[in-house]
Formats: C-alpha cells, sequence, structure tokens
C-alpha cells in the first residue's frame, strides 16, 4: 500500500504514531521520513541555478526545478529546507502555485497537489547561507552529511540520488566550478554566467560548486584533462607542487580502475584547493574540494606531510568509486566508503613511494589515533545506529578512519586479498550507481570464503572497543621460553567477546629478534614455535605492526624494550614497541618520566622520519600533560638540546623540519625561545631549512604564547610580513588568542558564542588550542564551562569535524584535577545529554583524566 511522505520525528510518542495520524516531520531527516520517501518517489532530478553577489553580504537567489516519479499518487510530500518559508518566494507544483507549509525545517506540499508518475516542482528561493561557506572573494558549498537543504530545497539523504543540472551566475572576474561538465562561458554585463551538464545519480551531500578568484592549472595524463583551482600567490610553490598534484591524482585513477575493473564514471576530474578548508579533502565527483595547505606543500615538507598529502589524494579518488559510484544507504554505514577509501589509499601510495616503509607508515597512520579513542570511555562501535541525519556528524572520526582500515586489513589477511577483491568487484558492479549497506557487501563476501564473516563482523564492527591482551611468559635460566600464551579478555563490564586476529609477534633480543605469526580466536593462544628458542630477553605481541588490543607486556619484555627499544632492527618494530609503551605508560606500568629518558636516549639513534615523528610527538605530549613541574623542567634543555641536534644531523630538509617543528612546540628555557626568536627575526638561519610564510606564522605565535618581550610587536610584524591574503586573515583571526592580555583573549572567547564568528572552522580551532596551551591553562580554565555548554550549538550549526576538534582543542592543555572534576561535573549534570556529543567529551578528556591522576601522585 502507499505510504504517506509526511513523515515523524525521531522520539518515542513520535515513532509510535500511525502514517495517518497527520504528525509534523521533525526537525533534521529522520530515519523514517527516509525509508519511507525512498519507497514512495524516485527518479529525482534538480535544475538549479544560483546569482552569486560579489558583496558576501548580498543574498544568494537560487531558483530549482525538481523532477520526480511518485509510485502514488495523492500524498504529501516532504522536501527539506532549512531557511524556511521567509527564505521562499515561490513555489509551484505543476505550474500551479501551491498550498505548501513549512515546518521544522521542511516543506509540506499538500497531497492532492502530487500525482502518480511524474511531478514538477518549481521553487524560488534564497539560499541559506550556513553550508555556502561565503568569503570576501570565493564561496564554495560543503554539504555532507545532510546540509544541501540548509541552502536549497532537496530530499537531503543519501539514499535519494538524483541528477543535478547547474546555471551559475555571478562576478565576471571569478571563475567556477562544479560536478557537471562545463558549458560555454558566457560574459556579459560584467557577470558570468555558465551551464553544467547534468551529472550521473549523485545524493545531495556530494553535489557542489566553487566560485570565486580562483586560479586555473590544466594538465593531461593518460589522454584525461584535469583542472586544478586555486588561490595560491607564491607562483614558485604552485610550480613545485603542480606536476605532482596531477600525477598522483592520475596514479590513484588508474590504480582503481585496474582493482576495480569497472572505469571512472563521472566524465571530467576537477579539484579545487580551498583556504583553511574544514576538511582535508572531500569527495564531490567530478570537483574534489581539498585544504590548499595539505596539497601545496612548502620547500621545508616531512616525508609524512608528503605521503599525507598522497594518501589523501588516493583516499578522495578512492571515493569515486567507494561513496560516490555505491553510496551507503544511511549514514549508520558511512564508515563503508571511509574505510575503503582509506584502505584503498595505502595501497595506492605504495608504489609512488618505493623507498618508504609501508607497514610502518600503516601502523603510525593508523594505530594511535584508532587508539586514542578505542581506549577510551567515549568508544564507540564502528558501525553505529542513526535515528535523524542531523546527529550524523557525530559518527565520523578515528574509529571511522583509523580503526576500520585496520580491521579491513585482518580482515583481508583472513580471507585472502584475491577473495577480497573478488568480493569488492562484484558488490561495485552490482550496486553501481545506487545505494547498498555493509551487510549487503558480507553476504558477498560470506561467499567467497570459510571464515564466518557475519560473525567476524558483530564483534569488531557493530561492537566497541578492543581486546586487552596480556602476554604468559616462563622462561629458564638462560632465558629460554618454556611456555607462550596470549590471554585476551573484553575490557567491558557485562560482556565477553572474543576478537579473532592475527599477530606477528617478535621475541628475541634486539640483535637477533624473530617473528612468529599467531592467529588469535579464543580466549588463551598458546604459542608451541616459541619453545625453547635461543635466548628471548623479550617478547612483543605487537612487533610485526599488526596486532590490535590493549596490551599488557610481561614486566622483563617491559624492562628490556625501554632500555633497548633503538637496537630493534626493524623501523616497523620500533615504531610498534613506541605504540605500545606509550600505552603501558597510560595505563601507569610506566612512569612518564621513564617513558621520556627513553626516548631521549632513542631519539638520536633513529634514522626513519616515521618514527623520528612518532617519538617526538609523544615526546611533546608527555612533556606537557604528563611529567611534573618539576620533572619538566629537569628534562627540557636535554629535549631542547636533542632537538637541535637532530636539526643539524639531518640531512634532509623534510627531516631538519621535523625535528624543527617538535622544536619550536616544546621549547621552553630562556636559551632555546632566544633561537627560536632570532630564526623568527631572521637574524639565525637554520643551514639546509627553508622557512616559509606558514612556519613564520607559527613561529611568531608560539613566541606570543611564551610572553616574550615584545610579543604584541612580533604578531603585528607578522602581520604586515604576509602576501598571501588569505593565510593573513587567518592569522588575524587567531592573532587575540595568543594576546599578552587576558581581557583580549576573554574577549576573543565570548565572540565564539556567536555562530557566525565559527564559521572557519580551521581558524576557531587554532585559536581556541592556543587559548588553552599548557603555558595558557590555567588563565584559561575558567572557559572551559562555557566550552563545554556550547557543544551542543557547535554540532547544530558546525560542520562533521567541528565538534571533536572544538573539544581536541579546548582539554588538549588541561591536566589538573580541578579541571578534570569540572569536566565530570558537567557530564554528571547532564542527565539528558546526547550520546555522542558525551563521546566526544570523553574522548576528548581521556588524557586530562588520566592526566590528573598521574601528575598527582607522581
Amino acid at each position: 500500500m502507499p505510504i504517506l511522505l509526511l513523515l515523524m520525528g525521531t522520539d518515542v510518542a513520535c515513532r509510535s504514531a500511525g502514517p495517518d495520524d497527520g504528525a509534523d516531520p521533525a526537525i533534521g531527516i529522520s530515519d523514517r521520513l527516509a525509508v519511507e520517501r525512498a519507497r514512495a518517489i524516485g527518479n529525482v532530478r534538480y535544475n538549479l541555478s544560483f546569482s552569486l553577489p560579489a558583496s558576501v553580504s548580498d543574498p544568494i537567489e537560487g531558483r530549482v526545478t525538481i523532477r520526480l516519479t511518485a509510485r502514488a499518487g495523492r500524498q504529501p510530500l516532504v522536501l527539506d529546507f532549512a531557511p524556511g518559508a521567509e527564505n521562499l518566494t515561490f513555489l509551484a507544483v505543476g505550474g500551479k502555485p501551491s498550498k505548501f507549509r513549512t515546518v521544522n525545517g521542511h516543506i509540506v506540499i499538500p497531497g492532492e497537489e502530487i500525482v502518480a508518475g511524474e511531478n514538477i516542482i518549481d521553487v524560488a528561493f534564497r539560499a541559506g547561507d550556513a553550508a555556502l561557506n561565503r568569503n570576501p572573494e570565493f564561496l564554495y558549498t560543503l554539504f555532507v552529511p545532510a546540509r544541501a537543504h540548509l541552502t536549497f530545497p532537496c530530499f537531503d539523504q543519501p539514499d535519494l540520488k538524483g541528477r543535478f543540472t547547474l546555471e551559475l551566475t555571478g562576478p565576471a572576474d571569478w571563475q567556477a566550478v562544479a560536478n557537471g561538465a562545463e558549458g560555454l562561458r558566457d560574459l556579459s554585463g560584467g557577470r558570468f554566467r555558465v551551464q553544467y551538464a547534468e551529472t550521473e545519480p549523485i545524493p545531495t551531500y556530494l553535489f557542489a560548486f566553487a566560485a570565486g578568484k580562483f586560479q586555473v592549472e590544466t594538465a593531461t595524463r593518460n589522454e584525461r584533462t584535469y583542472r586544478m583551482f586555486h588561490r595560491e600567490t607564491d607562483a614558485a610553490k604552485v610550480a613545485r607542487n603542480r606536476d605532482t598534484l596531477f600525477e598522483l591524482h592520475a596514479q590513484a585513477l588508474d590504480w582503481l580502475e585496474r582493482y576495480t575493473a569497472l572505469p571512472y564514471r563521472f566524465g571530467k576530474f576537477d579539484f579545487v584547493l580551498v583556504p583553511s578548508f574544514q576538511f582535508t579533502g572531500m569527495e564531490h565527483p567530478g570537483a574534489i574540494f581539498y585544504n590548499s595547505s595539505s596539497l601545496l606543500l612548502e620547500e621545508s615538507a616531512t616525508e609524512n606531510q608528503m605521503l599525507a598529502r598522497a594518501s589523501v589524494i588516493a583516499h578522495e579518488t578512492s571515493h569515486m568509486w567507494f561513496g560516490d559510484l555505491v553510496t551507503m544507504r544511511w549514514f549508520d554505514d558511512v564508515w563503508t566508503k571511509e574505510v575503503f577509501a582509506n584502505f584503498m589509499a595505502a595501497k595506492i601510495v605504495n608504489p609512488a613511494f618505493p623507498s618508504v616503509n609501508h607497514e610502518l607508515r600503516f601502523l603510525v597512520a593508523h594505530y594511535p589515533a584508532a587508539y586514542s579513542v578505542d581506549r577510551t570511555e567515549g568508544t564507540h562501535p564502528i558501525r553505529q545506529p542513526l535515528a535523524n541525519l542531523n546527529e550524523a556528524g557525530a559518527l565520523y572520526g578515528p574509529i571511522i578512519y583509523q580503526k576500520a582500515p585496520i580491521v579491513m586489513r585482518q580482515l583481508e589477511r583472513l580471507m585472502g586479498a584475491d577473495r577480497l577483491q573478488s568480493g569488492l568487484r562484484a558488490y561495485l558492479k552490482r550496486f553501481q550507481f545506487a545505494n547498498a549497506t555493509w551487510p549487503d557487501l558480507v553476504a558477498i563476501l560470506d561467499e567467497l570464503t570459510a571464515l564466518d564473516v557475519a560473525a567476524w563482523s558483530r564483534t569488531w564492527v557493530d561492537e566497541a572497543g578492543r581486546p586487552a591482551i596480556a602476554t604468559e611468559l616462563e622462561v629458564d635460566s638462560e632465558r629460554r621460553i618454556q611456555r607462550l600464551a596470549f590471554v585476551q579478555r573484553d575490557q567491558q563490564q557485562g560482556r565477553s567477546l572474543t576478537w579473532t586476529e592475527q599477530m606477528d609477534v617478535l621475541m628475541g633480543t634486539a640483535a637477533d629478534a624473530r617473528a612468529i605469526p599467531v592467529e588469535l580466536r579464543n580466549t588463551r593462544a598458546e604459542v608451541p614455535a616459541a619453545i625453547s628458542l635461543p635466548r628471548v630477553e623479550f617478547v612483543l605481541p605487537t612487533g610485526g605492526g599488526l596486532a590490535y588490543g590493549a596490551f599488557a607486556l610481561d614486566e622483563a619484555s617491559r624492562t628490556y624494550l625501554l632500555r633497548h627499544v633503538a637496537d630493534l632492527t626493524d623501523p616497523t618494530a620500533r615504531g610498534a614497541a613506541w605504540i605500545t609503551l606509550w600505552d603501558e605508560m597510560l595505563d601507569r606500568r610506566v612512569r612518564p618520566a621513564t617513558f621520556v629518558d627513553a626516548a631521549l636516549r632513542a631519539l638520536p639513534r633513529e634514522r626513519v622520519e616515521q618514527n623520528v615523528q612518532l617519538l617526538t610527538g609523544y615526546l611533546a605530549e608527555a612533556f606537557w600533560t604528563f611529567l611534573s613541574d618539576t620533572e619538566r623542567a629537569g628534562r627540557a634543555p636535554a629535549l631542547e638540546a636533542a632537538l637541535q641536534a637532530g636539526i643539524a644531523r639531518s640531512p634532509s630538509a623534510s627531516m631538519k623540519s621535523t625535528f624543527f617543528s617538535a622544536f619550536y612546540a616544546v621549547v621552553t628555557t630562556p636559551e632555546g625561545i632566544a633561537f627560536l626568536e632570532r630564526v623568527w627575526r631572521r637574524q639565525e638561519k637554520i643551514p639546509g631549512l627553508r622557512l616559509a610564510e606558514p612556519d613564520e606564522a607559527t613561529m611568531a605565535l608560539e613566541l606570543a604564547i611564551r610572553d616574550v618581550a615584545g610579543s604584541s610587536a612580533i604578531l603585528e610584524e607578522q602581520l604586515a610580513r604576509f602576501e598571501n591574503p588569505d593565510r593573513k586573515a587567518r592569522f588575524a583571526f587567531v592573532m587575540p588568542a595568543v594576546s599578552d592580555s587576558p581581557a583580549v583573549r576573554d574577549t576573543f572567547f565570548a565572540s565564539l558564542s556567536d555562530a557566525a564568528n565559527r564559521r572557519r572552522e580551521p581558524w576557531v580551532v587554532e585559536g581556541v588550542r592556543y587559548m588553552n596551551h599548557p603555558l595558557r591553562a590555567a588563565g584559561s580554565l575558567k572557559h572551559l564551562r562555557p566550552a563545554l555548554e556550547l557543544l551542543r550549538d557547535i554540532q547544530r550549526t558546525g560542520d562533521i569535524f567541528f565538534p571533536k576538534n572544538w573539544m581536541d582543542a579546548t582539554l588538549s592543555g588541561h591536566r589538573t584535577r580541578a579541571a578534570a572534576d569540572l569536566v565530570r561535573t558537567f557530564l554528571a549534570e547532564q542527565k539528558e545529554y546526547p550520546v555522542r556529543l558525551r563521546r566526544i567529551i570523553l574522548q576528548a578528556a581521556d588524557d586530562l583524566f588520566r592526566a590528573a591522576d598521574i601528575v598527582r601522585t607522581t
């Protein structure tokens, strides 16, 4: 029977109501609204036009013609349009004015105006600005996960894919780009007009356009034309990066066509480099958007930055298949598109960087970030239920982006790479230009392997947390193993999960270590292959860079590794050892000072940049968060000396940059600060390292945080140095956050209560992080409660990563019992607080909670 399109909200009373009770749709897009709309309509087409003014204060006028097929007539139709009735100037159905009404961000069209078969809806409107990201000289859309309806009327759900046709008009000196192929550009009356060809079927969150004062670079690779839109004023920087960017995209595209056995299906291929873009990248088909600074690298770029650039390009290009060609039905499966984009990216970048240890690269790129959430009280499953798309942004984070690829690598090893590839090819072919769920893919994979993929998925994908894995080791007087076993347990009370995973366990001595494969299926895994091996000084379950969990080393192994990590010959084993020892420190089996001392002994001997960056990151976090004030002061000279020595001895600009970035992040001694100031003033140069405008800007901010004499003058001089207007505007925004005046900082924070002042989210996060820097944390304690209270509004008005980034920036510099108690008290008082926001707070506060206990007992 036909399903009504006027649907219920997400609360219990509304959801229990019947389809004929006339209840209004709730704010956002509920799962029930989405399900019933997807059943009732199809063949959606949008013909959109926007008139873009030169001034950001002038409204953007728009029109849309929506064509759709209703499978049954005379049922109310719900469109999504958050700006409301005051922004609608005309609405007609079938050429006749509609008697629509608006409610809770929706347009309800009466059932008698809808007919079975084709319907045509014409709407004239003023576009909402919330998702248009308007700047003085450019704008760009960002509609993920369900923000298109903040700008124009639409069906803002992923499983109502539509074909989009777009016309843009704007100032004659602007360039524009959108998903579809660009038609002829008409210039008349000081304005441009351009029509974009109809797209393939895509969901609203992938529809996109950008316009403004962009420069356009063009290149051809393998008979395909690529265009790059950017606003960079440094021509040398563009020239230095340009060919690499085109080449990385072409390589990723070619690899994916081979792997999937399906050609790229979205026609042209453009990408836009956006200053201070909220994300690293966003995968709009035909018009990928990137954060400009992530792709246009400085001469001093580190190896990790170059790898990260290649990875984000491969990630976004992978989305052309995983997410764009086949789209999740609902955002509870958003992780599927992200995991395969990350999983494919890890495979794609290998050929582009033949000299890089890719096992180590995967380890350091995924495990620390995944653990940073999975060890906390705020952890959550990879796949989460979702009642309303207005909560979809809170699904994103390291569990999706870092843990899920680790899990997928385990699945590939368990079932075999060829079988997984065959399953993915079948999945993409079956569901191309349509929608699918994770269970759809599991069903395909289950047909290809003896592994019970569904059962495996229930533990790894549908449940939260990680196994706690302890080593049971018995040795004789010559340190020959008499018995070795690994025992896993579920850390969550009231649950008794067992995880199936493979481990490459490293054991022996630093000079003579060997890896033994172990498959953990039950609560205990005995390792008979280890018995009677020659002298074994340590056992490292994570040594092969594969195992995932909370590992407790045996005491002898822990002691040995703290002394001898640098002696391990395999770089991946060294990285895995540091990650494991960091967890041991957080779980209070290693004192922070002991960890720092071990790291300082190892750092001069580490020659692999990925491990240097991992180790210096841990040193900085331990230095600021987990050492007592006395321990910090006592180790500061040695830490700075080690980092300066690293700068001096490093053979490459990349490695020098890694050490220098670590140095200015931790410098506290008068001598070190004076050196940093001389470098900023261009009175002293670092041989072999050329510092650019962003480097100098960061140095100026770091000097101001340290209250050097004349810090205000330093900031003003740095502001005058800028040649790039976008970087200058960002610096001017952040300056008050590092002011030496508490009143100025207070005013800056107070301004953030207005959502309009939070539009440029990366600027806000940078400012808030500086406000809560460890050197300013005592003065910022008073802002913690207001910052927590703003989180709901930030989720409501911001983009997907903003709530977590806001909380991370707010809590990152705090470690006191007073700060920890404040967060705990806030959570205890919020009896009806949204569970996903509670998780975000608990994730961000985990280091604070641990530090409040560790530092107090040091």
